[in-house]
């Protein structure tokens, strides 16, 4: 076999070609490889500082105190690593109108003098969604990258951008979840093109500045629930004392400034959430709040509507024109509060007692005008509710005596110190006792008998009179039962018993009742219990399902001091009442007043023609009797047949067979 040797030439021409050739690829192979090289370098490079201008402002973000601070921050180092002149930052601000984008004092700018007119229109300029770069990024929810300004036809400012020489914009959003939050804007000189990368790094810093804004809601969240109350949104306690300091420093400072606090107290309030239940409640008050600040932003220039809390509301009054002002606001918070409150398909009443006092700039402590103001609100109350009254010196003598009072209730009831005495109701056909009506009285001493009107107030506030109603009820069951026992008749004697709206609004009040009556062995028929008209319809459906339920077991129902509260009429024909008693005030004007004497003639048409007996309070006087007994009233009591006895006087007056006549009244006596 033979082999083929290449063949090899000798030609010097061709090895420096072929040297050539391989050095070219040598060389061509070596550029590559730098190229290659320069652009990782590059690449890199812009990697570390994207990636040190996001840690930058992450840095910033964390440690700024400020929405501000952190976007200013944020704004300038993004102009520097882009080179873009002007940098501009925007909040979403929510008016009573719209949402808009507001210029935020966060702005970077390399050239204020060649910028200016740019400047200016921003500073100017705020934009609705959609209008103009910042408000179609608030659109979108997305950046957006203008590259030639001149042709875009959205630009509210384009004679500032054209007068600066402006050619591009870009504007991304800054979120918070889902939410634009806020939009931050940059302009360049140059023709820009959109670059992909830079809008990836642009959205990693709006989610660093995202939460930043998300941070400050927090924590002025934070401030706002410890300032203000959860429920009506109105400042609490703590912020109000804040606001009364300030006013009473300014007072010392500034003579001829007129301020004052008023103390809201609604009354009887615990009856609606004891009735409705606490979220009937607290719709209602969240409404008595929007009627106060509604009747305060009408007549006051200057004002801190608080609630501290429960059924306790305060008003600092401020540039008031006169010290009487302040009585004047008051009175017309008392008005705003008569129209009933539509909860859950029912009106509800409400009213509030007021107190009030003027800052003199001479106390002490915040503490003292609200004090001052509380106790002006308890003089209201005393006084019979619903009213404002003005504090002066002498209620702190009084609310010593009042706190002394609470403790000498409490050992009454321990001591056994209340007693009952009973007031005669008289047929004004016979003149007979038909039966008494059961009044309370405190023997708090061996010469010191006290009549309701002088603690029922404080027993009412402090819940005490549940427990005393408790005794009363019991109590006048046991001695009824005994009297009926010594003074058989065809018609037995029958007791009246008040019911106290606390009282009556106890989730075992039915049981209450049927103890007392069936432990005393009365006929239920003989116990007849007194409520008011305020009680009455506070809650109508409750009212109607526990006295259906009273009547069913076979007590009697009678509403008390009909017509002196807030008219029932809307629900007395479906009230199971026995009983109408009219009202004390009534009757003293029976021959007086014209008015007088038609109230009581309207009463009784309106009870014949629902087939309810009717007693008239506070006779005193014959001509009353006959003219009641004229009108075809049923009963009456009062001091012309008897005052109210005690147990022994009230044996010696059943003792008489002889009908109840104003001569016995005075044996009585």
């Amino acid at each position: 076999m033979q082999y083929m040797l290449p063949q090899v030439t000798d030609d010097p021409g061709l090895q420096v070609l072929r040297i050539e050739r391989r050095l070219q690829r040598e060389r061509a192979a070596r550029l590559e490889g730098e190229a290659i090289a320069e652009k990782g370098l590059r690449e890199l490079y812009e990697k570390q500082q994207r990636l040190a201008l996001v840690e930058t402002i992450a840095a910033a973000s964390n440690q700024s105190a400020s929405i501000e601070g952190a976007f200013n921050l944020a704004i300038k180092e993004i102009c520097k690593y882009t080179e873009w002149p002007l940098g501009q930052a925007y909040i979403v601000h929510c008016s009573s109108e719209d949402l808009r984008l507001e210029p935020l004092q966060a702005r970077h700018v390399t050239d204020e003098d060649a910028l200016r007119p740019m400047i200016e229109a921003t500073s100017a300029t705020s934009f609705v969604c959609g209008e103009g770069l910042p408000g179609r990024v608030f659109a979108s929810a997305t950046p957006v990258w203008v590259q030639c300004l001149a042709t875009d036809r959205n630009l509210p400012r384009a004679d500032a951008v054209v007068a600066c020489g402006i050619h591009s914009g870009i504007a991304f959003p800054i979120l918070v979840g889902r939410e634009v939050a806020a939009v931050v804007e940059f302009f360049s000189y140059k023709d820009q093109e959109p670059d992909a990368a830079l809008v990836t790094l642009l959205g990693q810093i709006g989610i660093q500045l995202g939460r930043v804004i998300e941070r400050k809601r927090a924590e002025d969240r934070l401030i706002y629930d410890a300032s203000h109350d959860g429920l009506t949104g109105l400042p609490n306690r703590l912020l109000f004392r804040d606001r009364v300091d300030r006013a009473v420093a300014r007072a010392r400072r500034i003579s001829g400034e007129h301020f004052a606090v008023l103390f809201i107290d609604l009354d009887r309030f615990k009856l609606v959430n004891d009735s409705l239940g606490h979220a009937a409640g607290d719709n209602m008050l969240v409404e008595i709040a929007q009627r106060l600040h509604g009747v305060l932003q009408q007549h006051l220039a200057a004002y801190t509507l608080a609630r501290l809390g429960g059924d306790e509301f305060t008003v600092l009054l401020e540039e008031l024109d006169s010290p009487n002002k302040a009585m004047q606001i008051g009175k017309l918070l008392i008005d705003a509060l008569r129209t009933p409150i539509l909860i859950d398909g029912q009106e509800i009443y409400a009213s509030a007692s007021i107190g009030v006092t003027n800052i003199t700039g001479t106390e002490p402590s915040p503490e003292t005008p609200l004090r001052n103001a509380d106790l002006a609100m308890y003089r209201a109350k005393s006084l019979g509710r619903g009213r404002v009254e003005l504090y002066d010196i002498g209620l702190h003598d009084i609310a010593v005596e009042r706190l002394r009072l609470e403790g000498d209730l409490r050992r009454a009831l321990v001591n056994k110190e209340f007693i009952l005495h009973y007031q005669p109701i008289v047929s004004l056909e016979t003149h007979e006792i038909i039966g008494f009506e059961a009044l309370i009285r405190w023997q708090r001493g061996p010469q010191d008998l006290v009549f309701p009107g002088d603690f029922i107030g404080v027993a009412e506030d402090t819940g005490l009179i549940v427990l005393i109603g408790g005794w009363v009820l019991r109590e006048a069951c046991r001695m009824l039962a005994g009297l009926q026992a010594r003074y058989p008749r065809p018609e037995p004697l029958a007791i009246s018993i008040n019911i106290s709206p606390r009282q009556f609004t106890q989730p075992d009040f039915i049981d209450q009742v049927r103890r007392a009556v069936l432990n005393s062995g009365l006929e239920p028929r003989s116990v007849r219990l007194e409520i008011t008209e305020t009680v009455a319809i506070g809650d109508p459906e409750r009212t109607i399902l526990v006295l259906t339920a009273l009547r069913e077991f076979g007590v009697r129902i009678s509403l008390d001091d009909f017509g002196t509260g807030y008219s029932s009429l809307n629900y007395l024909h479906r009230l199971p009442v026995d009983t109408l008693k009219i009202d004390r005030s009534f009757v003293t004007g029976l021959g007086l007043t014209a008015e007088g004497t038609q109230i009581i003639r309207a009463i009784l048409v309106l009870a014949e023609n629902l087939k309810i007996d009717v007693v008239a309070e506070g006779t005193e006087q014959e001509g009353q009797i006959r003219q009641l007994a004229d009108m075809g009233c049923h009963y009456a009591q009062g001091y012309y047949f008897s005052k109210p006895l005690a147990l022994p006087d009230l044996d010696a007056l059943l003792d008489s067979s002889a009908p109840l006549s104003k001569v016995a009244a005075r044996t009585a006596d």
